[in-house]
């Protein structure tokens, strides 16, 4: 059953509830990926894959500032790059390579987040990436990536490279470039995200000051279980995603338009 959505853009969104819930989703995470400060202009992106066997995705439109995108604005392509729903916007080249390439190789990965936060892209310039320095680290070691830099990513012959590189982990470094977190939800990729900036704003800050104290590797091999126990088993849709979302209805709810 299809529904039609009323647009803040240009055209109204015809599209599936399912769909739909997707692109609020999606357009709160780019809003709180710029409240936080985690946004570069409009060079970085956020993917979804939208629910059915086509295998498309949403992706921000290119031009539109992370504040400013709604639901409605948020433009479906498909594998190749094409747009599949009528949007007046282009998207990322670059954006589309990494993304496009992270959601042909993980079926399981509902949601592709990457920032060039300058927290996150000091960080993948030090030798040794993450350190493990803190609570935040752990859970980001526990499952972390690194691929090395070969430019900005506009060539296909990358994204080989770029998902041996991932493998299945969720969190990824990308070398001299920035932090990319993958999730099974919308949720799960903006709290991967968080932990990895505040890793990452934390180790710098502590390599400003006196001798370092690392965390233990044991406390790293255990940190999916004290997860599991700290959430009390609840994922981020639920603990999480349901105070952020009120956090943006308060300030601005037109991100659901």
């Amino acid at each position: 059953m299809l529904e039609t959505v009323p647009s803040a853009a240009e055209a109204p969104v015809r599209c599936s509830p399912e769909e739909w819930a997707l692109r609020v989703d999606l357009a709160a995470a780019y809003r709180l990926v710029a409240y936080f400060h985690w946004d570069d202009l409009v060079f970085t992106h956020i993917t979804a894959r939208v629910p059915g066997p086509e295998h498309h995705f949403l992706i921000n439109p290119y031009g539109m500032l992370f504040d400013e995108i709604t639901a409605s604005s948020l433009v479906k392509i498909d594998m190749m790059g094409n747009k599949v729903a009528q949007s007046p916007w282009p998207i990322n080249p670059a954006g589309f390579i990494i993304h496009s390439a992270i959601h042909a190789a993980r079926d399981d990965v509902q949601c592709v987040m990457h920032t060039h936060t300058i927290n996150g892209v000091a960080v993948s310039a030090q030798r040794h990436g993450v350190l493990p320095l803190s609570q935040q680290s752990i859970f980001v070691l526990q499952n972390l990536a690194y691929h090395d830099y070969e430019g900005v990513a506009l060539r296909d012959a990358e994204k080989p490279r770029l998902v041996a590189d991932l493998g299945r982990k969720n969190y990824l470094m990308l070398r001299n470039h920035g932090l990319l977190t993958l999730g099974r939800s919308i949720a799960d990729a903006f709290q991967a995200m968080y932990l990895f900036e505040a890793a990452c704003a934390i180790q710098l800050r502590a390599q400003c000051g006196g001798e370092l104290i690392p965390v233990a590797q044991e406390i790293i091999d255990s940190a999916k279980e004290q997860a599991r126990q700290v959430t009390n088993g609840q994922g981020p849709e639920l603990l999480i995603w349901p105070g952020l979302l009120r956090r943006l209805d308060r300030m601005d709810r037109s991100y659901r338009t």
